[in-house]
């Protein structure tokens, strides 16, 4: 367990960091930022074009959303790797690189937002101090009553929405890539650098059972049900795992590089996963290989996210799209079920980090070291709204209404559009 008394390690990759012993094999260009992967250090997006876009992106004037409808949430004294809304009221959190979460209360008509700061601890000669670490990852659970973060430091914490610290689980060896929330609410799951997932109790804060079962670091994770989940890791491999089984129910293999993301469709049955190989696979565990193999991407892929439309959703008759984000500057909108790529969105310029879609699965919102926001019409592909914030975007989000989008940033900015009209 961390106890506190560790070095912070500058400039160096968070593989790199954590594993000494491969620094060797990834002499390369891209490095890790705790969950980040960057394509250079210390650009945050200025001065670093990507050379297939020869001419700079201008935007209809009637796209770009208009400043009185942009809530710019300053407080971070350091980058803002996430965000994410509560899904019962318009609580906005984010995580950053200053050991800090905050809560910004959106529900006013103000132009400035209260936020409660939590402050991730460590204990040290008896006393609280800074963790000094990042906080990796958050998620809200489903009646949005607790917020759950996990932090570089090694700890994942349950926070409640007055911004108080309800527990501290700590397990782990080393950073926290991911936690989610089952969607029952009494089980968190975590993955981590020490190569292990977590789910634990809720409730009490304990660990429930410790899956050890990859090679290298687990980078992400995502429930099936809310007793089964999937994970993925650096070593190339995805595993299904259950609670109260000692081994991975179901192993894929087939990607050529470390997985980046893993998410299931709403209903389930298939799993997707996004690698640094360049690829997108669909899984099944009635197949023991992919189902498909979908290869359009130039660069590695670092997020991917279902459309919320299709069987088990609040829009059954609309079709499951899912979305890829690339380092390739572009954002893919895939047709599953036939496996072809239906729109290809090419307005970034630099990486591209995030990708949300609304609830109503119409729209898609994506953000880009660019520093821009674009909003996406996911029927024809068309852009239709754009903001450029003041930093490199890490991560967007809509509100359960899907009439705002958050979004957090290099700068250690965190802002809001508002998209009623």
């Amino acid at each position: 367990m961390m106890d506190g008394t560790e070095q912070a390690i500058e400039s160096l990759s968070l593989i790199d960091a954590v594993m000494p012993d491969v620094i060797a094999s990834r002499q390369q260009d891209i490095v890790k930022v705790p969950l980040v992967k960057t394509e250079a250090l210390n650009t945050n997006g200025e001065d670093h074009v990507l050379t297939n876009h020869v001419e700079s992106m201008e935007i209809d004037d009637s796209l770009e959303i208009p400043a009185n409808k942009v809530k710019v949430l300053r407080g971070h004294e350091s980058e803002v790797f996430i965000c994410a809304w509560n899904p019962k009221i318009d609580l906005l959190a984010s995580g950053s690189g200053d050991s800090t979460a905050r809560i910004w209360n959106m529900n006013g008509s103000s132009n400035s937002a209260n936020q409660l700061v939590l402050q991730h601890c460590i204990q040290r000669g008896g006393t609280e101090v800074p963790s000094n670490k990042d906080v990796t990852c958050l998620d809200w659970n489903c009646d949005g009553k607790f917020l759950a973060t996990g932090s570089y430091d090694g700890y994942a914490r349950i926070w409640t929405t007055e911004g108080r610290l309800f527990s501290t689980l700590g397990q782990h060896k080393g950073p926290i890539f991911a936690l989610k929330w089952n969607k029952e609410g009494n089980y968190i799951l975590s993955a981590g650098v020490d190569r292990t997932t977590i789910i634990w109790d809720a409730s009490s804060g304990h660990c429930t059972q410790q899956f050890a079962f990859h090679s290298a670091p687990a980078l992400d994770v995502d429930w099936q049900s809310n007793i089964s989940f999937a994970s993925c890791s650096t070593d190339q491999r995805i595993h299904v795992c259950k609670l109260g089984v000692d081994k991975p129910v179901k192993t894929f293999q087939g990607h050529t590089n470390e997985v980046n993301a893993i998410k299931w469709d709403p209903q389930g049955i298939l799993l997707a996963s996004c690698s640094d190989d360049m690829t997108l696979k669909i899984w099944s565990q009635k197949h023991d290989s992919w189902v498909h193999n979908l290869q359009a991407h130039s660069k590695e892929i670092y997020t991917i996210k279902w459309s919320p439309t299709g069987p088990g959703t609040n829009n059954p008759n609309a079709n499951l799209i899912l979305a890829s984000a690339s380092f390739d500057s572009s954002v893919r909108l895939w047709d599953v079920e036939r496996g072809v790529c239906k729109h290809t969105l090419t307005k970034h310029q630099e990486p591209v980090y995030s990708v949300a879609f609304s609830p109503d699965g119409k729209y898609l919102a994506s953000g880009s070291f660019d520093k821009c926001v674009h909003i996406w019409s996911v029927q024809s592909g068309s852009l239709v709204h754009s903001y450029k914030g003041t930093g490199g975007i890490f991560e967007v989000c809509w509100n359960s209404w899907g009439d705002k989008v958050g979004a957090s940033a290099s700068d250690g900015s965190v802002f809001v559009l508002d998209l009623r009209k």
